[in-house]
């Protein structure tokens, strides 16, 4: 329980102001929504813990808190990665109802994307947050410098070591929101009627399906590769039912989930380019599933 005995209701306002920028950077920097929400919790703690006064701007303080909270989560996060089960994802966010943000252009619905975030994987947590600040909320140099407390040539160096690495990889995230819808909806309904041509056709040949079990549920331990193999993946997955389907948006692209029992088991992400799909995330891992079954419900 949350102590705000020394936090007055003009103070609270003004944190809840920015507690949805604030997930939103969270959520970016570390990929996981459960650790976003104590990421911002502890902010606030610090909030209401902080000297008023000392606090000329509120917008730029709590960044500066929550951003350097974030660089330590990921550092111990990073540990236990490496010894993760199976590949990992990162847990999937409903978005339609703009809980990371506003997505209304490419680039914004892209720093949210799976496929993208598994790239910033590869980053340092310095170079991640100078990227994410930079490329996701248009921050500049002195003022991420400012946040991070390093100096502006330094953050420079990091932001260009980190784009580098990033463009080597970048995949591709052209497709209009409405046309993927459309592409997904059919590719649902061919899933439904075990239809492996038609699933087949929407696929780009050299798709990728990667499964996030976690060692907590029945998924692949490596990724699927190729238009066959994966068509006859779904088809599968379809067949054992004891679940209907639901379609939705997650992390800015077209997705659907299984759900049982009234709760989402699977969150399945597509992600497509030039009208196939190219590849496909699937989140099955429950304690992963956790934030969005909370939105769900």
């Amino acid at each position: 329980m949350l102590d705000l005995v020394s936090v007055t209701s003009e103070e609270l306002n003004e944190f809840e102001a920015h507690r949805t920028r604030l997930f939103a950077i969270a959520y970016r920097l570390l990929g996981s929504a459960s650790e976003a929400e104590d990421a911002v919790q502890d902010t606030f703690l610090r909030w209401n813990d902080a000297e008023r006064g000392s606090i000329r701007e509120p917008a730029a303080w709590l960044t500066t808190v929550l951003t350097n909270l974030c660089l330590t989560r990921l550092t111990s996060a990073r540990a236990r990665r490496e010894s993760y089960i199976g590949p990992w994802l990162p847990e999937p966010v409903i978005t339609d109802s703009q809980a990371l943000g506003p997505l209304d252009t490419v680039e914004q619905r892209e720093s949210v994307s799976m496929a993208f975030l598994v790239l910033l994987e590869r980053l340092t947590p310095p170079e991640r947050a100078v990227f994410v600040l930079r490329e996701a909320f248009e921050y500049g140099h002195r003022e991420i410098a400012g946040i991070l407390g390093i100096t502006e040539t330094n953050c420079q160096q990091l932001y260009h070591r980190a784009r580098e690495r990033v463009n080597r990889d970048r995949p591709r995230f052209d497709a209009v929101p409405e046309k993927g819808r459309r592409i997904a909806q059919r590719f649902l309904e061919a899933a439904r009627g075990m239809d492996i041509a038609g699933l087949e056709s929407m696929l780009a040949a050299d798709v990728v399906a990667w499964s996030d079990g976690g060692g907590k549920a029945n998924a692949a331990r490596r990724p699927v590769f190729g238009a066959d193999r994966v068509a006859r993946l779904l088809a599968g997955f379809m067949r054992k039912g004891g679940f209907t389907t639901v379609f939705t948006e997650v992390n800015g692209a077209p997705a659907w989930l299984a759900i049982a029992d009234g709760r989402p088991i699977t969150a399945l992400v597509l992600h497509i380019v030039d009208e196939r799909i190219t590849a496909i995330h699937t989140s099955v891992n429950p304690d992963k599933l956790e934030y969005l079954a909370a939105q769900f419900a």
